[in-house]
């Protein structure tokens, strides 16, 4: 239920540097409501970066930044999930002491309702069977998989997701992809940083990013169209703006 008139974010001119290097350079993007938004990118092209400025990680040296309505702070955790691209667990308790810990941080007191939405959420990430396997004893993609699980758990209307589907198998991949396009359909926007072109081919508008500025703004399909064979694929429609924006330069 895309909700054009209603941003869930918007930043303005924003810049952010690590010293010399200017990791988000003058950028200006908008994203609405219910939509799964996509920002592609190589590595060191600036996508973590600006996913730590809209959940408040970071703070802008220059530019505006709007999250839901409001500029990012402590009481707007609540309303969104943030899935780190590193991972940030508790390696000695077990899958299901990491999520309930997350969801009463979150609010979520009740403890016979609090169980029923964690075992919902383990199931959907096909955890539950293994919920009493402590992290440590855990696959990288298994760990990847609780992160997730703890990004959801309160469901949050905006979910911010660094390369959530690094090191799942493909039918896992595929059934998460089913579930956020329901959580859209229901006003969720997501919000997916990756480099995985497969990604990508699933969200309605992508901006492509590169060394902190947005190339383009489209659906993968448009930007397919854009370099004038339809039948080129995503990596290909990538690297012909990542030329084209060189190009503008000069």
């Amino acid at each position: 239920m895309r909700d054009l008139t209603k941003p869930a974010f918007h930043v303005e001119d924003l810049g952010f540097s690590y010293g010399k290097l200017k990791a988000i350079d003058n950028l200006t993007l908008t994203v609405s409501t219910g939509e799964i938004f996509g920002i592609l990118g190589a590595n060191g092209s600036g996508k973590t970066t600006l996913l730590r400025l809209l959940v408040g990680l970071l703070r802008p040296q220059s530019g505006i930044v709007q999250v839901l309505g409001e500029e990012p702070s402590p009481n707007l955790f609540s309303r969104i999930g943030y899935m780190p691209q590193l991972q940030a667990l508790y390696m000695e308790l077990s899958i299901q002491q990491n999520v309930d810990f997350f969801a009463r941080m979150q609010g979520l007191s009740n403890t016979e309702n609090r169980w029923k939405v964690i075992e919902k959420v383990l199931a959907r990430v096909d955890l539950w069977e293994r919920r009493k396997e402590s992290i440590n004893r855990l696959s990288g993609g298994m760990r990847q998989r609780v992160s997730l699980a703890i990004a959801m758990v309160h469901s949050p209307p905006l979910l911010f997701l660094d390369e959530p589907t690094v090191g799942l198998d493909p039918e896992l991949r595929a059934s998460l992809w089913e579930y956020f396009q329901s959580l859209a359909s229901g006003g969720v926007t997501i919000v997916v940083s990756s480099h995985v072109m497969d990604d990508a081919a699933h969200c309605d508008r992508l901006g492509l990013l590169h060394y902190g500025r947005v190339l383009s703004v489209a659906s993968p399909s448009e930007l397919r169209t854009a370099t004038g064979d339809e039948n080129s694929t995503l990596e290909e429609a990538f690297l012909y703006q990542v030329r084209q924006g060189f190009g503008n330069e000069s």
